[in-house]
Order: C-alpha cells, then sequence, then structure tokens
C-alpha cells in the first residue's frame, strides 16, 4: 500500500521502496524508526567509542578527511574535527534546490544510518527523522556535489541545518535561521560526535532522490506520449495497422509492446481513422514520426526499466566510508562513486530528448498545410490574419534544442578534486539536476503536442475521434477554449502543461483505457 500523509514511513525494519520515497518527498508522510534498528545503532556505536579512544588511527574518527587523512587528531579535538567538517563541506553555491529533492535525500540518508553500518548514534539518526517530520527543509544550493565521495555539498547543507546552523524553508515557504526553526519545532540541535559528519554526508542520497523522483514522473509521461501520439495519428489522417501486435511481436522489446498497445486502445473506435481505412486510401504509409513511435517510446520505456533497476539496488544500499561492519571492522570502501546513478540518470536524458524530438516532428506536421492532409495551415482560424499554432511550435522546437544539449552526459566528466586524492568522480548529481530540468522541458513539449493534436481533432469533424481521444479532448476544453481566431497562447500551453503535471490526464487516460 502508498503510504500517505497519514501513514507513516517505516525505516530500519525493511529495505525502502520508490512509493515510500515518493510519498515522503512529496506527500509528506511522516517516517517512523524501527526499535530493533534503532537498538542496533547502540550496539555498534559501542564500537565506534571503543575506536575513538585507541591509538591506532580510524579514519572518519580519529584522522582529518580526504587529502587531509593522515593527519591524527587528538580526542579533545575530535567534536572539533566533526563541526568543522560539516561546517566547511556546506560550501554549496547557486539557488535552492526543490523541496521535494531534499526531502528525498533526508529520507535516503536516514534509511543508511538505520541500517547499523555508519556508526552513528541513535539520536543521530532520531534527530534527522525529527527534521523529516517537522516540515522544516533545509536550504541547499544547487552547486557543490560532484557525485563522489557522495553528494557532500548538498549532504552537508541537510548535516548543518541538524546542528542549528545554515537556513531552513518553514512550513509556509519562507527562509529561515535553522537554530530558532529547530527551537520553534521542538528539536535540539545535534552536537556531532566521531565519525557523524561523515556518515551524514557520504552517500548518494542526492542522485537517487532525483532519480526516484524522476522515473516517477517519466512513467507518466510515456504514458502521455502513447496518448498525444495517437491522437496526432487520429488527427493526420494516419493508420493504426502498423501497431497491430503481430507485427510488433517481430520484435519482441517489452517497452515497444506497451507502448503500441495502448496506442491501439487509444485509437479504438475512433470515426477519423476507420473512414481512411479501406482499400481506396492511397496512402501506403505514415511518416516515421508517426509510425515508429512505438518504438521510440518502447526503447524509452525499457531504459526506465533498467533505471528502476538500478535505483532499487541503491534503495537497498548502505553506503558510506567507512562503514562498519558486522564483524565489527570499520573499512574504507569506494561505495560512494556515483556511477552506478549517475549513468542511468544520463541514460534517462538521451529518451527524454529523443521521445520531445519525435513529438515535435509530429506536431510541426499538423501545422504545415503540405503535409496535414486537409487541415488548415498552422491549425488557424483565417490563416493569414491568424497564426494559429505556428509559434507554439516554435517554443516546442526551442525546448527540444535545449533538451538535446541537456542529453550530453555529465557522468563522461571528471575533476580531481581534495588534491587529487578524490581523482576521479561521476557527476551524478549534476546528471540529476539536468534529467529534472530534461522531464520539465519534456511536459511542455508534450503539452503543446496535446494542444495542436485536440484542435486538429476537433477539425475533423463531423467525423467523431475515439472514445478514449474524446474524453482527453473534454479534459482539455475545461481549461482551454476550442478552435477559433488568435489569443494569447501561453496560458493555454501552461494551462495544459498544469493539467499533465497534476496527474489529470493519467486519470482520464487511465480510466478510458481501462474501459475500452
Amino acid at each position: 500500500m502508498t503510504a500517505t500523509r497519514t501513514d507513516p514511513v517505516p525505516v530500519g525494519a525493511a529495505p525502502l521502496t520508490a512509493q515510500h520515497v515518493l510519498a515522503v518527498a512529496r506527500d509528506g508522510a511522516p517516517v517512523l524508526l524501527d526499535d530493533s534498528a534503532m537498538a542496533r545503532l547502540a550496539t555498534v556505536r559501542a564500537h565506534i567509542d571503543d575506536l575513538a579512544h585507541h591509538p591506532k588511527p580510524v579514519y572518519g574518527v580519529s584522522t582529518g578527511f580526504g587529502a587531509l587523512a593522515l593527519r591524527h587528531i587528538p580526542p579533545e579535538r575530535r567534536i572539533d574535527l566533526q563541526r568543522s567538517l560539516i561546517r566547511s563541506h556546506a560550501a554549496g553555491a547557486g539557488a535552492a534546490v526543490e523541496p521535494e529533492v531534499v526531502r528525498a535525500m533526508m529520507l535516503l540518508r536516514l534509511r543508511t544510518l538505520m541500517s547499523g553500518y555508519t556508526g552513528v548514534r541513535p539520536e543521530t539518526a532520531a534527530t534527522l527523522a525529527q527534521l523529516l517530520n517537522s516540515g522544516l527543509i533545509p536550504v541547499v544550493p544547487e552547486y557543490g556535489s560532484l557525485g563522489c565521495s557522495g553528494d557532500l555539498a548538498p549532504l552537508a547543507a541537510v548535516a548543518l541545518a541538524l546542528m542549528g546552523e545554515g537556513e531552513v524553508f518553514g512550513p509556509d515557504g519562507t527562509t529561515m535561521p535553522a537554530g530558532p526553526a529547530l527551537a520553534a519545532a521542538g528539536i535540539e540541535p545535534l552536537v556531532l560526535a566521531e565519525k557523524e559528519g561523515l556518515a551524514l554526508t557520504n552517500g548518494t542520497d542526492g542522485m537517487l532522490g532525483m532519480l526516484v523522483l524522476a522515473v516517477a514522473e517519466l512513467n507518466r509521461l510515456l504514458d502521455i506520449a502513447d496518448l498525444t501520439a495517437a491522437m496526432s495519428v487520429e488527427a493526420l489522417l494516419g493508420t493504426d495497422r502498423v501497431f497491430a501486435s503481430d507485427l510488433q511481436a517481430l520484435r519482441p522489446h517489452p517497452g515497444q509492446a506497451g507502448s503500441a498497445a495502448r496506442m491501439r486502445a487509444v485509437l479504438t473506435g475512433s470515426e477519423i481513422v476507420a473512414s481512411h481505412r479501406g482499400d481506396d486510401c492511397p496512402r501506403v504509409q505514415d511518416a516515421y514520426s508517426l509510425r515508429c513511435a512505438p518504438q521510440v517510446h518502447g526503447a524509452a520505456r525499457d531504459t526506465v526499466a533498467h533505471a528502476e533497476a538500478v535505483a532499487a539496488r541503491e534503495l537497498a544500499a548502505a553506503i558510506d566510508n567507512p562503514v562498519v561492519l558486522d564483524d565489527g571492522r570499520v573499512e574504507s570502501n569506494g561505495n560512494f562513486h556515483g556511477a552506478p546513478v549517475g549513468y542511468v540518470l544520463d541514460f534517462l536524458a538521451i529518451a527524454v530528448a529523443d521521445v520531445a524530438s519525435i513529438a515535435e516532428r509530429r506536431t510541426d506536421r499538423m501545422l504545415d498545410v503540405h503535409r496535414s492532409h486537409g487541415l488548415p495551415a498552422f491549425l488557424a482560424d483565417d490563416p493569414g490574419v491568424d497564426s494559429g499554432y505556428m509559434i507554439a511550435q516554435y517554443t516546442q522546437a526551442g525546448v527540444v534544442s535545449e533538451l538535446k544539449r541537456l542529453a550530453a552526459p555529465a557522468s563522461v566528466d571528471s575533476i580531481p578534486s581534495s588534491a587529487m586524492q578524490e581523482d576521479h568522480v561521476s557527476m551524478g548529481w549534476a546528471a540529476g539536476r539536468k534529467l529534472l530540468r530534461a522531464v520539465s522541458g519534456l511536459t511542455t513539449v508534450l503539452a503543446i503536442e496535446l494542444l495542436t493534436a485536440a484542435r486538429a481533432v476537433e477539425l475533423r469533424a463531423p467525423l467523431a475521434p475515439a472514445p478514449v481521444t474524446g474524453a482527453v479532448l473534454d479534459l482539455v476544453r475545461t481549461r482551454v477554449p476550442g478552435p477559433g481566431p488568435d489569443r494569447h497562447l501561453a496560458p493555454d500551453i501552461a494551462a495544459v502543461a498544469e493539467l499533465i503535471r497534476s496527474g489529470a490526464v493519467n486519470s482520464v487516460l487511465d480510466r478510458e483505457v481501462s474501459d475500452s
């Protein structure tokens, strides 16, 4: 069952799922710490406390960090060491990242703390849970993570808030100093003990949170893409024969089969498609942007499925350096390297750009009087006096061009840091940031195709659209008027994009497809 705001997400007893992350990040679901996991934290912490007073240096416990790891820190300075680590690492810059990304990152870091492999005190995990449940959200700047040694600067911004320093967003969305905000919420600021600074910052939680959020959006948007493609086929007097299951089975990619099946369902019962299905139709085949939609959308679906598999593995991981193993060893490792997540974030940006690109080609075809099979130029009411959707396609093209730039992989770029101790980094955080921008761009591109196809389908009257496309068209018309003289177009695009973002289009689509 998906967690809701009144349904706490348990942390520590079992692995988290993507639905748990979405519930906490987007719906504000509270977290509930597992008692047995908290007991394990106390047991492991006792071992760290012993090491803290041992003459043998242990990284992160009694040494400096990164290139300063050879510096032995005397016991009386080790509390200062942890506080200084957080203050120095909270070195981000730029605009604040989205609150849902920060909440996802906090939950995922809490999950690793509760694994018992990091050596933190139970009260440290409890304070992070309190901060999540309070509704206060640390201000996390966009730049500062190289995606290796964890998302250091972003996670340090969260840890800084736990210490009562830095800034947080309050429940009303305004920023305020963290100290007074914690006091008002009844949260005692943390004084970090040995190793806890590392444990709070050394994970891939930011990039993983962005991956989970992006995958959820893309699963919805790919359903929308199948819808808009089918509606464009209908508007352009295309054929649905190419989406037949026996043809798709000749190339057995699961995503392709799924997209073709959805397009068939969307077009079922269309008078428009049926009107030119006979042997007297002179057209042999449709353009690639129509005919190959299942192949492109399906490849994107299969890429998302791979990304989901990677995310599931990461959700089961405990990432810290060093880690406290079950036999009591404290070992350095490289599990904080973000390559597995960074790669799939980049893969998804490529898929997003291609799905948007093929959607823009379908839109342009509906606007071109030479290729639209009888539709007015640019779907204008009075072409020449009116420009119709001419410039909406410009906007689409501009966004698609941006998406192509965002598809350039971040994960192939490594910049050495920390005096060459950290000489190969993943740039996974950067891959996540550009993927979220790409997902937003795809939403705009699909909104414009939906807006255009809806008008084009209406212009095929008196032939009726399919029940599914008709129902979606009716939804669009609750926000945007039908064909007529030119009007301010930007609000129409924004209204349809908001319908998509809200899930309203998916709700109608899912209901109608299941009934068809």
